[in-house]
């Protein structure tokens, strides 16, 4: 049996029961819905902002570590832009001065940098087109230094023959040397008796002393003259050296020589008024006083010492 609900009217003093009609039923209803729904989203909305789903929040940490790390990429690209600066300093500053290199132009460090679409033109995300963007002129710069290092090396390479090649000891021990004749250009022959261009420096050292090759040669010609025995030494780089009135010799044409290697001994042969080493340098066919390359071999005191002993010689052996 249906319950019937009851209530009091205050006019009779009874009560009444109500009846529920079919409008007003569905006014309840309705209201009920209705302030359902709204409770029902207003919740969702607020569980929405508050409580995000699980993937989003997920991605979301994502995102931020992901920023982090391109943050510090970042970093690290400048501090490696800053190392690269400071080599490329070195190399224009320090290395190409002693090669005698000139230094690159900035506009040659930064060849190839501009000029071109840039692949980061693609990239709409900021922090990632930055970094990109400082990777790739890195990049362009390290191209540019490897290339220097490349000439650099090349470069050492050759001087380092060429610094090997060229005169620069004595040929004659200064244990075994008694005399230097610094005398060059023109002279009275001791022998013939007529003024000729002597064209070298005349070494006073006893008969056999070794004589010394003076930088990394090849022998050009070895044989007898006017000179006696004689060795010619092709260094390249346009030097050339001679040594006469040797005793004998110990090399023979097309053989390779290193500095400071024994090729002869020092003789009285040919036209010599005494045992001694007569010893020319050429470059690019022009004779040129010896004496300004034996500074290497010695010390400045030893050197001034060897130029005050040479000043005291009035006359050539040959």
């Amino acid at each position: 049996m249906t319950k019937v609900k009851y209530t009091y009217n205050p006019v009779t003093c009874k009560y009444d029961p109500i009846l529920v009609t079919p409008r007003t039923f569905g006014r309840a209803t309705f209201r009920f819905l209705a302030v359902s729904l709204f409770i029902g989203l207003a919740g969702s909305i607020y569980f929405h902002f508050q409580y995000p789903y699980l993937d989003e929040t997920l991605q979301a940490q994502e995102n931020a570590y992901l920023k982090s790390e391109w943050r510090l990429l970042g970093k690290r690209l400048d501090n490696s832009s800053q190392q690269l600066s400071s080599l490329e300093k070195n190399d224009d500053q320090n290395f190409r001065v002693i090669l005698d290199l000139d230094p690159l132009s900035p506009s040659q460090r930064e060849a190839g940098v501009g000029g071109r679409p840039k692949e980061s033109e693609t990239i709409s995300y900021p922090l990632i087109k930055l970094a990109y963007d400082k990777a790739a002129k890195i990049k362009n710069r390290l191209d540019i230094q490897r290339q220097s290092i490349d000439q650099l090396k090349t470069e050492l390479g050759k001087k380092e023959r060429m610094w090997a090649s060229r005169p620069a000891i004595q040929p004659i021990n200064n244990k075994d040397l008694k005399q230097l004749h610094t005398i060059f250009g023109m002279r009275m022959h001791p022998i013939l008796g007529y003024v000729r261009p002597h064209n070298g420096l005349d070494f006073t050292a006893p008969h056999g002393s070794p004589v010394y090759a003076t930088g990394d040669a090849v022998v050009m010609y070895t044989g007898f003259s006017t000179y006696g025995n004689v060795i010619y030494l092709d260094h390249g780089f346009g030097f050339e050296t001679r040594y006469a009135h040797l005793t004998r010799y110990i090399v023979e044409p097309g053989q390779v020589i290193k500095r400071g290697q024994i090729i002869g001994y020092v003789g009285n042969t040919g036209l010599s008024a005494a045992p001694h080493l007569h010893y020319e340098v050429h470059y690019k066919n022009v004779a040129i006083n010896p004496i300004n390359f034996f500074q290497r071999d010695l010390s400045n005191k030893e050197y001034e010492k060897l130029i005050e002993l040479g000043s005291k010689s009035t006359t050539s052996l040959d």
